[in-house]
């Protein structure tokens, strides 16, 4: 697993850009990577789960966590389209989804 921060043009934007399997220890270190973001940076924060090949169910957890905390998930492949849905309740639209979207009733 590899974790790239990029600041967006925004102030206090950031994207997480995650890379390979979030699985197994691999789910502690974005915890901890996630731990260490000022409140700011986490209201303004987007996980990229674009590079992302493999989710175990701790992953889909923290994910679960992190985007009730206020992440948004951006996601392209079947994979994480398909896990980033049963989080948010969302399904189709747009590849980034905010914790503001919830599906309707």
């Amino acid at each position: 697993m590899k974790i790239t921060g990029q600041r967006g043009t925004e102030k206090d934007s950031l994207s997480l850009i995650l890379e390979g399997r979030l699985a197994g220890p691999w789910v502690e270190e974005l915890n901890g990577y996630w731990s260490g973001l000022t409140g700011g940076q986490r209201e303004h924060a987007a996980i990229d789960l674009s590079g992302v090949t493999f989710i175990d169910a701790t992953g889909k957890a923290l994910l679960d966590r992190l985007w009730r905390q206020g992440a948004r998930l951006r996601a392209t492949g079947c994979l994480t389209r398909c896990i980033v849905e049963e989080i948010t309740g969302v399904r189709g639209g747009s590849e980034e989804i905010d914790p503001g979207e919830r599906r309707c009733p």
